[in-house]
């Protein structure tokens, strides 16, 4: 045990005085103040101009389009004829016209003239010649809080209930779309440079060499448990750091950036991401220990590492099933298997929206799925840890894993 310690501690200092550890651990911190310092000194120093009347000409063959000529920004130019029209385009006096013909009213059609090159019309254009044409229109007919309705006929708020039928908590899109999805980055990013650590110290202490003189004195067991206590001791101090910078972000950002009023986080989404960051740091940590011990080298054995964690990535991929569907099987599947219980389970604490059951399933799934892997891990660095030169096939590692 005074080995392992030791081991623990050379690996937890060793890491904290990289420079690429110090740089990713003050990224978000540092990402934060800058992006909170950029948005008050845009707001401070920029004063945008006050946006010019665009002007719009029409012709109108059915006299009824005169009385509303001036909307939100745009002011509309009656001319008596399209070559007038023309000319008028030519000449930049308007940015567009567009003819109105007799027989409008039965049929709808507009005929719109541009200098711009364009697909189809911009929507902004769109919705300003459709508000001219129903202002004229309803004239006289309605009244003028009837003819705003009629240009805003919705205004769709939108609820969202339990199951039991009453009003479920965190409405808001902020909440449930953008906290989830920060959280799995935060995560993933986390959890795969601390396994990374562990993976590029087993493989160049096996390259150096340097393994040798290390087990001469301690014992392949003692060894991978203290790297990998060593490393998560490291990296939870970073998702800590990350984790309250986030927090802290949340408190003071809504005061500063009105849009991010609705930004919360409470305290227990940061328990439950500190223990299954935990989790998933272990599970991917024996990983890493058992294929670092496997490759000859770094670079024989980052493929089979990043085969066996893309699965990590993964609930990122379907975050749309996982925010929009928590409770659908694909999220639930998500959140029992092993490798993408972590980042799935997170982002559907972050959406309110797993029970009890499924989180004591998943962690008993994952602490299993640990205590399996670190068995056969422990098994491979010890049998393959001092072994050079052609990377073993498939077969051969589970035959020896087996005589281990």
């Amino acid at each position: 045990m005074n080995k392992t310690f030791i081991i623990l501690k050379h690996e937890f200092w060793k890491t904290l005085r990289s420079t690429s550890f110090i740089i990713l651990i003050l990224a978000l911190p540092v990402l934060a103040i800058l992006g909170v310092g950029i948005y008050q000194g845009v707001h401070h120093w920029y004063h945008p101009a006050a946006p010019q009347e665009e002007k719009i000409g029409y012709v109108d063959h059915t006299g009824m389009f005169g009385n509303f000529t001036t909307g939100s920004g745009v002011q509309f130019v009656l001319y008596t004829d399209e070559e007038t029209a023309k000319d008028a385009l030519i000449a930049k006096e308007v940015k567009e016209y567009f003819v109105i013909p007799t027989d409008y009213l039965s049929t709808g059609v507009i005929t719109r003239y541009t200098t711009s090159r364009e697909v189809v019309p911009s929507t902004k254009t769109t919705a300003q010649i459709t508000d001219f044409l129903l202002s004229n229109l309803l004239a006289g007919e309605v009244s003028p809080q009837v003819l705003d309705r009629v240009k805003t006929p919705l205004l769709l708020a939108s609820v969202r209930l339990n199951e039991s039928g009453e009003i479920a908590p965190n409405q808001d899109v902020v909440s449930t779309y953008v906290v989830p999805l920060v959280f799995a980055t935060l995560f993933i990013i986390s959890i795969m440079f601390s396994s990374g650590f562990l993976f590029q110290s087993v493989t160049e202490e096996k390259e150096n060499r340097v393994i040798e003189i290390l087990l001469s004195s301690v014992s392949s067991g003692q060894l991978m448990v203290g790297k990998v206590l060593g490393l998560g001791a490291a990296g939870l101090i970073q998702i800590a750091v990350w984790f309250i910078t986030f927090v802290i972000f949340s408190r003071v950002a809504p005061g500063i950036i009105p849009a991010l009023g609705a930004l919360s986080i409470p305290a227990s989404l940061i328990g439950w991401g500190l223990l299954y960051f935990v989790l998933g740091y272990l599970l991917l940590a024996a990983l890493s220990a058992g294929i670092g011990s496997i490759g000859a080298t770094a670079r024989a054995g980052q493929g089979w590492l990043t085969i066996l964690t893309i699965p990590a990535i993964s609930p990122i991929w379907f975050n749309h099933f996982i925010i929009g569907s928590p409770e659908g099987a694909v999220s639930r599947a998500l959140t029992f298997f092993p490798l993408t219980s972590p980042v799935a389970s997170m982002m559907r604490l972050a959406t309110h929206a797993i029970s009890a059951w499924e989180i004591a399933l998943s962690l008993i799934i994952l602490i299993g799925s640990i205590a399996l892997t670190m068995w056969v891990a422990a098994k491979v660095f010890r049998v393959f840890l001092l072994m050079y030169g052609k990377r073993p096939a498939l077969r051969e590692v589970i035959r020896y894993v087996r005589e281990a």
